[in-house]
């Protein structure tokens, strides 16, 4: 009898050691990730754990706390949230300094980052801030940058305007290779190069090389006309248009020149000068121009029946 029951108390000490060891009873072991727990929670009844004061009043206030987080990420407000925090802490945008702008306002750039006096230093995403700035007509290149606490330093390059594109009504800034800036609207760029027509902007460079041999030509120019994207006109302060061919322009400009510094051509009572063809240059008198060689011509026939007569 004795032997029964001190066999049985063996038992129950032997599985009481293995729960608190992680083990539970029957014999059956707890996998790993349940033995700390299970000795908490053993622990926890047999009142070794003393809880501290105040733990159900703290975990309700993180409670609260964390379902307001939520419900603040939830509704997309978390920046919103960040951004009116550290503003009031004092990283409010109160000035933005801009280098390298001529013709870009900084009231512009302003306006383009949506600064409203609140926008924080700290939550300004400073790749969208540059996307935006660049999305400004003049700006070729923006650099931004934040010094803290309250400062933005944007460092710009803008785009040159190298002539006047008209496309049917319409007048537009062009760079030099063609990219269209904005519509002219300052009188500041009203002396630059015109170029009219289609195909007139992207070919603006090209025509200006070849006239740039010829500098004296160049300044009296008032509209280069793009004719059905293949070849140029070139009318000039005097109303004289120069016809040029498709292909080598340079060369007929060539010959031209040596024409005019021979004959005074282009300052002759001429409407067009028509160099199209190779072998052959074709003069386009004006209507005064015709009215008076229809007159000379008149008074030569005459004087020419009269000698005639007197012969």
């Amino acid at each position: 009898m004795y032997a029964l029951r001190n066999r049985w108390v063996n038992r129950r000490r032997t599985a009481t050691r293995r729960l608190d060891g992680g083990v539970a009873d029957f014999g059956r072991v707890l996998p790993r990730v349940l033995r700390r727990p299970t000795r908490f929670f053993t622990a926890l009844v047999d009142g070794r754990v003393v809880i501290p004061r105040h733990t159900g009043t703290l975990a309700a206030a993180a409670l609260f706390a964390m379902t307001g987080l939520y419900g603040v990420m939830q509704g997309g407000h978390l920046l919103a949230l960040a951004e009116g925090t550290t503003s009031a802490a004092g990283f409010a945008i109160e000035r933005v300094d801009v280098a390298g702008n001529v013709e870009t306002s900084p009231i512009d750039i302003v306006q383009q980052l949506g600064l409203d006096g609140h926008t924080s230093l700290i939550t300004l995403d400073l790749d969208e801030a540059r996307k935006s700035i660049l999305a400004l007509p003049w700006v070729l290149q923006a650099d931004v940058r934040k010094i803290y606490p309250d400062v933005i330093n944007v460092k710009l390059a803008e785009r040159r305007a190298f002539g006047i594109w008209q496309h049917g009504r319409e007048l537009s800034l062009i760079e030099q290779n063609g990219n269209v800036i904005e519509p002219l609207a300052r009188e500041k760029f009203t002396q630059l190069p015109l170029y009219v027509g289609l195909g007139a902007d992207t070919n603006a460079s090209a025509i200006n090389d070849v006239l740039d041999e010829w500098p004296e030509l160049k300044q009296r120019i008032r509209a280069h006309i793009r004719v059905a994207d293949r070849r140029w006109d070139i009318r000039l302060d005097n109303g004289v248009t120069v016809r040029l061919p498709e292909e080598d322009a340079a060369m007929a400009l060539a010959k031209l020149r040596r024409l005019d510094e021979e004959k005074d051509l282009l300052g002759r009572d001429i409407e067009t000068v028509d160099m199209r063809l190779d072998d052959r240059i074709t003069i386009g008198l004006t209507d005064r121009a015709v009215e008076r060689r229809d007159k000379a011509m008149d008074a030569r026939d005459r004087m020419l029946k009269k000698r005639g007569r007197n012969s």
